[in-house]
């Protein structure tokens, strides 16, 4: 007898990545409220350490081909199979025609990755969700068209500010096999989606929130004189967009006299490159990389630390964040918050109220880093305001009703 395979197929760039929390949350919550799906990864892992909340996630995961020269008999097995589903050659019309625009081995990559998943995907299937805008949804698009099946996504950050406005455009459209629905974690965001869409109802704000039962409760923080060491620290992925080359120096032009250490969490490509402006600048012996780190990990530096640091940016390719959950991690640890009014950043951070918001040059980063150093009691009412706003509009609830709703509608209208 055959096991009963679920009715909703996830696709995902990679599974399970660190940096990536927020999906991780997501999808133990939609199991939680009931839905049943397997998750379909264009990547195979590359973290060496994962977080709890992997462990808790029950859907089975099945890994695409990451580069179709690596299992070239399963990508051939897989499209003549493709090329006898009814939607086939709709899609390899809307294929080419991206194609022509995007004439890139990703883009090459994409289809036969959809060729995989449309071909190997259970008859039970009903729909596909995709997180992230760009690659993924590409390929469940493919995928969804091929098997005359509904498709969604959930969009996030750079997926949306580096997506060619012709491709969101037509992602968001009925007319291109566009998706039944999207669904982005930040105001921002959702503006800029909605007024691509061919209907703004297609695109949701669905703040991803954070689930306060898996965080423990703030600790009770030593009171902190101005005169007293100041312990930094920053979680993030070492890329442009974080802003760590433009932290590095605003250190540096922090006042002799002051008694501060930087700790940093995260992996990326700009390691070598950072680390080396640490050592240039002279503070290197003030500074430690942890790199990645899991969940537990991060709370518990932070329940040590003094202030939060996120100098985010818009990169030169137009990559910037969204609203980053670190944020909220931090504020749900009662730690005081500095970050600047990239994207929707402001939409949880009033500048003086819940956290300070410093413009990302060096200059006004080390200003704000100095003021936050002198001011220690204004900063324990910042976090408490954070605290308080993440309790009380940021949880993650609601969010998971409406995404959960939106999907229900899709697999039962698709």
């Amino acid at each position: 007898m055959s096991i009963a395979r679920p009715p909703l197929a996830v696709v995902v760039k990679g599974w399970p990545r660190l940096s990536e929390t927020f999906i991780a949350q997501e999808l133990v919550a939609l199991e939680a409220v009931g839905h049943a799906f397997e998750i379909w990864s264009l990547r195979h892992p590359t973290d060496i350490k994962r977080h709890p909340l992997h462990a808790q996630l029950k859907a089975r995961v099945n890994y695409l081909p990451e580069y179709l020269h690596e299992e070239p008999v399963r990508v051939w097995r897989a499209r003549e199979i493709a090329q006898q589903l009814p939607g086939y050659r709709a899609a390899y019309r809307i294929w080419r025609a991206d194609l022509r625009r995007d004439a890139t081995p990703n883009r090459i990559r994409r289809f036969g990755q959809a060729c995989v998943l449309a071909a190997e995907m259970p008859d039970g299937v009903l729909g596909l969700y995709a997180h992230f805008l760009h690659t993924p949804s590409s390929v469940a698009r493919y995928a969804a068209i091929m098997r005359g099946l509904p498709w969604s996504f959930s969009a996030h950050a750079k997926d949306i500010w580096t997506s060619p406005g012709w491709e969101i455009q037509e992602k968001l459209s009925a007319a291109h096999y566009g998706a039944a629905f999207g669904a982005t974690c930040t105001g921002f965001g959702a503006k800029h989606l909605q007024e691509a869409a061919d209907t703004p109802e297609r695109v949701d704000l669905v703040y991803h929130g954070l689930d306060l039962t898996r965080f423990p409760a703030p600790p009770e923080r030593r009171p902190r004189q101005p005169q007293d060491p100041i312990r930094f620290m920053s979680v993030g992925r070492l890329v442009e967009k974080k802003g760590f080359d433009r932290l590095i120096a605003a250190l540096a032009l922090l006042p002799a006299g002051l008694d501060w250490h930087w700790t940093h969490i995260g992996g990326g490509g700009l390691d070598d490159l950072l680390q080396g402006m640490s050592e240039d600048a002279g503070i290197a012996d003030r500074v430690t990389w942890r790199g990645a780190c899991d969940q537990p990990e991060v709370i518990e530096e932070m329940r040590t630390s003094d202030l939060f640091v996120l100098p985010s940016r818009v990169a030169a390719d137009g990559d910037r964040d969204g609203l980053p959950n670190v944020l909220m991690e931090a504020a749900s640890q009662a730690l005081p918050i500095l970050s600047t009014p990239v994207s929707a950043i402001p939409e949880f951070i009033d500048h003086g109220i819940h956290g300070l918001l410093s413009e990302d040059s060096p200059e006004a980063l080390a200003e704000s880093l100095l003021h936050a150093a002198r001011h220690p009691q204004k900063l324990t009412e910042m976090a408490q305001a954070a605290l308080a706003r993440l309790r009380s509009d940021f949880g993650m609830d609601p969010g998971i009703t409406q995404l959960s709703g939106r999907l229900n509608s899709m697999l039962k209208n698709g």
